[in-house]
């Protein structure tokens, strides 16, 4: 076996063994670069062609998967200038090592933190409480991300969406109304949101749990043009993407770390059973039309539910198409 192939299988095995014990990478936390990894391999390339070289690099698998989900405002990948990209409404955007950057902008590449492409499952893992060494290493994300705030940029996510300031985001945003409650969501995840609402609500004709859940919730909200709390970054609800089911209180039960942490809890070991968890039906019929749910992060937060379907792509994971 050649040094190329061992450098491969050897790095590979290290990202897997990696995301399996940092469990789910966050919004929220401080998210690992593949750009370091992909240089160590870029080390080792003599003997690989350029095409190899390509077929198997991270930028075509993620800018492939924004193309396919959404299709109607995202051309076809393509390797042009040395890098992937993609046309949104016709401006090309270039992976830039995960900066998913315009190309007035690439040069600029090292001023931005990379955007989170993160693992996500079906289920849940199995809850452990975490070891000291495992402590350590969430309160130093934590104050990191007081100390350095995330820098990315988000000029696609800006152009995918049309929604570049504050007035922008608001003319892109409808009133809908989701489980009895209205909120302003982007216009563009309206039909998605009918058809999960549609599912569950035929599901809790025959599911009492799902009827107590409905019954259970106190608010719920959509668009708010404003950065994940406690951070730099900007929210998905800025875009109108993402929406927060908030349930009724219950002693004991927790809904986000960042809620648990101010009130002097040790959200680092809040087990799923102390969490104020949707019925897993509920949570199966949002990710099935594309959201991910914020139950599943490292950084909990279970009432949040936003709209990624490249996530899911990513992490081959099936989405249902619009009929």
């Amino acid at each position: 076996m050649n040094t190329v192939k061992k450098t491969a299988i050897c790095l590979s095995v290290f990202m897997f063994c990696f995301c399996a014990k940092q469990e789910k990478s966050t919004e929220y936390s401080q998210t690992t670069s593949l750009s370091m990894v992909e240089s160590m391999v870029a080390e080792q390339r003599a003997e690989v062609s350029p095409a190899q070289t390509r077929t198997r690099s991270r930028g075509e698998e993620v800018m492939k998967a924004f193309a396919d989900a959404y299709p109607d405002r995202i051309g076809s990948a393509e390797f042009r200038n040395g890098d992937w990209a993609v046309p949104v409404y016709g401006q090309w955007f270039y992976y830039a090592d995960g900066k998913l950057l315009p190309e007035e902008l690439r040069s600029t590449a090292a001023n931005y933190d990379p955007q989170p492409f993160y693992s996500y499952n079906t289920e849940l893992p199995e809850w452990q409480s975490p070891d000291d060494a495992s402590v350590a290493r969430f309160k130093d994300a934590v104050n990191r991300r007081h100390a350095h705030p995330s820098r990315r940029s988000y000029l696609f996510f800006d152009a995918l969406l049309r929604a570049g300031n504050k007035d922008e985001a608001y003319k892109r945003v409808k009133s809908i109304r989701l489980f009895g409650w209205s909120a302003l969501v982007h216009y563009s995840i309206m039909e998605d949101l009918a058809l999960v609402e549609e599912r569950i609500n035929a599901s809790a004709e025959n599911d009492p749990e799902i009827r107590r859940w409905l019954a259970s919730i106190s608010s719920l909200s959509g668009w708010n043009w404003r950065d994940i709390a406690d951070t730099g970054s900007r929210s998905f609800h800025a875009y109108g993407t993402a929406i927060d089911i908030v349930m009724k209180p219950q002693s004991g039960m927790e809904t986000y770390w960042l809620w648990s942490a101010q009130k002097g809890t040790d959200w680092w070991n809040v087990s799923y059973k102390s969490r104020l968890h949707p019925p897993k039906s509920v949570v199966k019929a949002f990710e099935d039309y594309g959201f991910v749910w914020g139950g599943k992060w490292l950084f909990f937060d279970t009432m949040h539910f936003e709209y990624r379907p490249e996530i899911f792509i990513l992490n081959k994971l099936p989405i249902e198409k619009r009929k």
